[in-house]
Formats: structure tokens, sequence, C-alpha cells
């Protein structure tokens, strides 16, 4: 036997083996998120923290994150509504007849899901997910529903901060939605010193051909296989009449509605592209959101095929509504809840990680930083507020390329994403699977692109010399 098949035999025990003990072991998504509370008040109370400030904190932050809740929500109904357009359905369909092997299928998903979440990682999710469905109808291809599955969530797991979807960057490159106080330690940074940089393209590049190797290695074959449940996913398509059955629904079956809304919808969508960068305009997201349901309800053409839709994408959400409220309070409990000499956890942590940082070991501090802080802050980004400004002043202090110091922050941030359920919750939702079903497979991943990324980030990190803030 070549060493190529001993390797692929080994990998795929080892994922196996990993998957066997995260369905043993491995808690509900929400479980998880709950003994995250826990631990990070145990620390809080631990430093000093009073017990009624902790719990004033974790209060304070558990209705926090409603709006972004919502936001997501909506990521998911949107991306749901607009991939199960008859359009997209049709094209995702003649997308699943290209893999010609179980394992083949399994690399394809991984490359389909990291390449579209460049572009969308809410997108990225339910497309993924969806092409995963339709692979599993191919009883020929003997695809590993599970190994599928965990493939179809790489984009968030592997380098969907790198692309488009980076809020780091994007924040960087605009000076107007920038906190004053962070504009002045960084100035502004467009995308060409960052997202677009040759190091950030050819990290990019290697991330992706890995994650699809490990995906194809680690696949399991033969008796291993577990296919897909009969009926994947929380909801079953709904039988839609053909037409009409009294007078009072003609407007559901009827255009008139969808071009009325498409009209107002697209008319302030021209508006904001025009008035702001493209890439800036699809940074916000309710515009995104508000691009894709428009999307979505122009592809659907008739309300009553739209709302179907958006019937069998709710279900689907059930985990990021009950969940995002413990995050949030994770989140405050870090950063509002202060010891007894009146620093919080948040930076207690920054402290030890930056002042043992110096030129030549920034990027493996930072990137250990942001992976570990980003393990209990899932934050889609959204942390970046809170580190930036001092992990970007010692960046000044210690003279390392700025831009290449956001791109340190986006590919760590990415890290804890293989092992945390808090972003597989959508992408479960249309594969009516648990996140012990898919950790196993990420974990694989995981043990690999640690090593990998920090070391690349270290490596490419030393190609670039300091280039002074650029105020606007």
């Amino acid at each position: 036997m070549s060493a190529r098949v001993h390797a692929a035999a080994w990998t795929a025990r080892l994922a196996l083996r990993c998957a066997d003990w995260a369905e043993r072991w491995f808690p509900d998504a929400y479980v998880f998120a709950a003994l995250g509370v826990a631990i990070v008040a145990v620390a809080a109370l631990a430093f000093g923290a009073t017990p009624s400030a902790t719990a004033q904190a974790f209060g304070k932050g558990y209705w926090s994150l409603i709006p972004f809740t919502m936001q997501m929500v909506f990521v998911v109904i949107g991306g749901y509504v607009l991939a199960s357009a008859p359009v997209v359905s049709h094209a995702i369909e003649r997308m699943a007849r290209v893999p010609r092997t179980g394992r083949g299928a399994v690399a394809f998903v991984a490359a389909v899901s990291m390449l579209t979440s460049l572009l969308s990682w809410g997108f990225s999710l339910v497309f993924g997910g969806l092409l995963v469905r339709a692979l599993a109808k191919r009883g020929e291809l003997r695809m590993d529903y599970r190994a599928a599955g965990a493939a179809a969530y790489l984009g968030l797991g592997a380098v969907w901060a790198m692309g488009l979807s980076s809020s780091a960057a994007q924040l960087q490159a605009n000076p107007a939605s920038m906190p004053p106080a962070l504009l002045a330690i960084t100035g502004v940074l467009p995308f060409s010193q960052t997202i677009l940089l040759w190091q950030s393209v050819a990290l990019t590049a290697v991330l992706i051909a890995v994650s699809i190797g490990i995906a194809w290695w680690t696949a399991p074959s033969g008796d291993a296989v577990r296919e897909a449940p009969e009926e994947p996913g929380h909801a079953p398509t709904p039988d839609a009449p053909a037409r009409r059955t009294r007078p009072g629904e003609w407007l559901e079956f009827s255009p008139l509605v969808t071009i009325a809304l498409s009209l107002l919808a697209f008319g302030w969508l021209a508006s904001e592209f025009v008035s702001r960068p493209a890439s800036v305009a699809i940074a916000d997201l309710n515009t995104y959101n508000l691009l894709f349901l428009s999307l979505g309800l122009l592809l659907h053409w008739r309300p009553r095929s739209f709302l179907d839709a958006v019937a069998r994408a709710v279900p689907s959400t059930a985990g990021v509504l009950i969940q995002f409220p413990l995050y949030g309070g994770i989140a405050m409990l870090l950063t509002a809840a202060p010891g007894s000499d009146g620093d919080t956890l948040a930076h207690r942590l920054s402290h030890v990680f930056v002042q043992v940082a110096h030129h030549d070991t920034f990027a493996l501090v930072m990137g250990a930083y942001s992976a570990v802080l980003g393990f209990f802050v899932p934050s889609g980004g959204g942390k970046w507020l809170i580190e930036a400004p001092y992990v970007m002043q010692a960046a000044n202090d210690l003279r390392y390329h700025l831009g290449w110091s956001v791109q340190i922050y986006n590919a760590a941030e990415a890290l804890p994403n293989l092992v945390n359920p808090f972003w597989m919750l959508p992408l479960l939702g249309v594969l009516g699977l648990k996140a012990r079903d898919i950790v196993g497979f990420t974990f694989v991943q995981f043990l690999v692109h640690v090593p990998l990324v920090l070391g690349l980030l270290w490596l490419l990190g030393n190609t670039l010399a300091y280039v002074p803030p650029v105020m606007p």
C-alpha cells in the first residue's frame, strides 16, 4: 500500500475517532455556551469582581446583542431564501452532479464553502448546507454526511475574514466608521494594506488548499460512511399549491407585490452603492440583508413562494435566537466586571499577551491572543473594536506593519470557529445535525490550522516594513 493511501487511512481514522468522541462527550451548543458563561463568571470573581458587579455585567450583556442577533437571523433567512430560489436551486442541483466520489464530494463542498465565504460568510453557510443536501440525494456517491457538513463549515472556520467579509478590514478602510481614538492610532488602512496584500492572498490560497486536502483525507469511506438522515433539516419542504384556491389569495400569487417592493428596495440599494464604495456599502449588515432578501423575493417572483421559503428557513434560526444572549453576557463579563484593582478580564488578557511581545514575536503573540479570546467571544469581527486600540498601539510602538496586524487578527479569529459551535448553528439548522456530528472533523482541521496559521503569520509578517499611520 502506498504512503499516500496509508496517510489517507490514518487521517480518516483520526477524524472518525474525534467524531466518535465528540458524539459521546461534546455537549449541545446551548450547554457549551452556558458553560462558557460559568467559566468567565468564576474567573471574574476570582480576580476580585464582586458578585453584584458580576451579575450586573451578565444581565446587561444578556440583551446587548439583540440587534446583532436579529441581523444574524436575517442572514440565515436571506441566505436560505436566495439559495432556495428556483434559479439558484437549479444551479445547486447542477453543481451537485460534478463530484464522482464521496470523498470528491466532500472536497468539492469545502472548496465552494471557502470561496463563497470570501464574498459573504452568511451566504456561504446556507449555500454550502443546501449543496450538501443536494449531494446527499446521490446515493451512489456514498458521501459521509457529517464530513460534508464539516466541509460546508470551512468558510467560517478557515478564510472568511480574509475576504470582503472582514469587518476589521472594512472598518479600518473607512474613517467615518472608526472611533476617533482608534483613528488617531492607526489612521486609514485601505484594502491594499490589508486583504489585498500579496502576503494576505498567499496566506488565503495556502489555507484553502490545505483545508481542501484535509477534508478529502479525513472523509470516511466504506462501511464507516454515515449518510444523510431521511429528512435532513428541521423543516421539510411544504407542498405549495400550484394556483390560488381563494379569491383573497390572488396577491400572494401575483408578482405585483414583488415588483412594488423591489422598486423601493433596489432604489434605496442603488443610492447606497452610488453614494459609497461598493465594498463599504456591502459591509453594512442591514444593507447586506436587504440585498439578499430583495434578491430572494425577486427570484421567487411570487410572494407565496417567497413566504414558503421563509417558513422553511425560520426553524434554522432557533439556536441563534436562544444562544446569542449568552454570548452577549460573556462579552460583558469580560469587559465590564472590574476586579479588585479595577481591571477587567479583557484587560488582563491583553496585558499578558501585549507586554510579553516584541517585534519578532508580535505576530505569534497577537495571533494566539486573538484566537483564545475569540473562543470565548465569537464576535464575527466585532471584538476588533475592543482589541484594536491597545493592540494597534503596541504595533506602532514596536514599529510593526499595521495592515498585517489587522490580518493577524483576521486569520487568528477564524481558528476557534473550528471547534466553537457558535457559528455552526445556521448550518446545523439547514442540515439537521448537531455540533457533535461535525466537530470531530473540524477538530482535525483545527489541529493543522493552528501551527500553520501562526507560522505563516510570523513568516509573512517578516517580509513587511512598518508604514506610519496615514490620517484622512
